[in-house]
């Protein structure tokens, strides 16, 4: 038998060598497969769960009378981080659009619906009442931040009034990322060691609030990102009780 030549020999390693490295990327794909079907099929399924059980839970706590984010209630303790405190609805988002906020920006927190940052002002209050909220996976709340416009209406229900905040930027264009005249935009994007934007004054530390801001923040890319993409939006008007039915944005 003739001895292989080294080409011969050479040739088998790249066979083999090109079949295992066939086989990784198979495995290294179905894995990605897999983790983009948990990131956004089961990580919703969750969330939609836990968002029903959190609004029943809420629900009964007003039935009873209690309200964990009342805007007098800020001599009672702080609500448990994970449990339910308001609803926001944005209009712009859908009729439909409603979510549980829940008290808390922790991991564990935000997978079950936005988190109201601790010690950030409640609805109504003067100051920033701050939410933070997932744009990819765990029902992806903040998903369509980027649709808003300068004017949009975003709604906060506690368990007696509503209070409609728009968001800022120049309403004549509908741009977001114009800046009024104290620096404040209705949407901008910072890096994300950037905690300033959930100040009582955005970005402006040891400033005494005059105003009674809302601040959204999520990640600027859907999944990965160093980035964070801020949503201001200031209160108009008085709050809007309960018991004179839905506010004109709610219609």
């Amino acid at each position: 038998m003739q001895p292989r030549s080294s080409r011969e020999r050479w040739s088998d390693h790249g066979r083999l060598l090109a079949r295992g490295l066939g086989q990784t990327l198979l495995t290294v794909g179905v894995v990605v497969l897999l983790f983009a079907v948990y990131q956004v099929w089961f990580t919703g399924v969750m969330n939609s769960y836990r968002q029903s059980q959190l609004t029943n839970a809420l629900t009964e706590q007003w039935d009873r009378g209690a309200d964990p984010l009342a805007a007098d209630s800020g001599s009672l303790p702080t609500p448990p981080i994970g449990s339910g405190v308001a609803l926001i609805r944005i209009p712009a988002l859908g009729s439909d659009y409603v979510k549980v906020i829940v008290e808390g920006t922790t991991q564990d927190a935000l997978t079950d619906g936005p988190g109201h940052y601790v010690g950030s002002a409640r609805p109504g209050e003067v100051g920033n009442f701050a939410v933070a909220g997932h744009r990819g996976g765990y029902g992806s709340p903040f998903d369509d931040l980027d649709k808003l416009v300068a004017g949009d209406a975003i709604v906060i229900e506690t368990r007696s009034d509503y209070f409609v905040y728009r968001v800022l930027g120049d309403r004549a264009t509908g741009d977001p990322t114009v800046r009024d005249q104290e620096g404040l935009p209705g949407r901008e994007v910072v890096d994300a060691s950037r905690i300033d934007v959930v100040l009582p004054v955005p970005s402006r530390p040891g400033e005494l609030p005059t105003r009674r801001l809302l601040t959204l923040t999520t990640c600027q890319e859907r999944y990965f990102t160093l980035d964070r993409m801020i949503i201001h939006a200031e209160m108009v008007g008085d709050p809007r009780p309960k018991a004179n039915g839905l506010p004109e944005e709610l219609r």
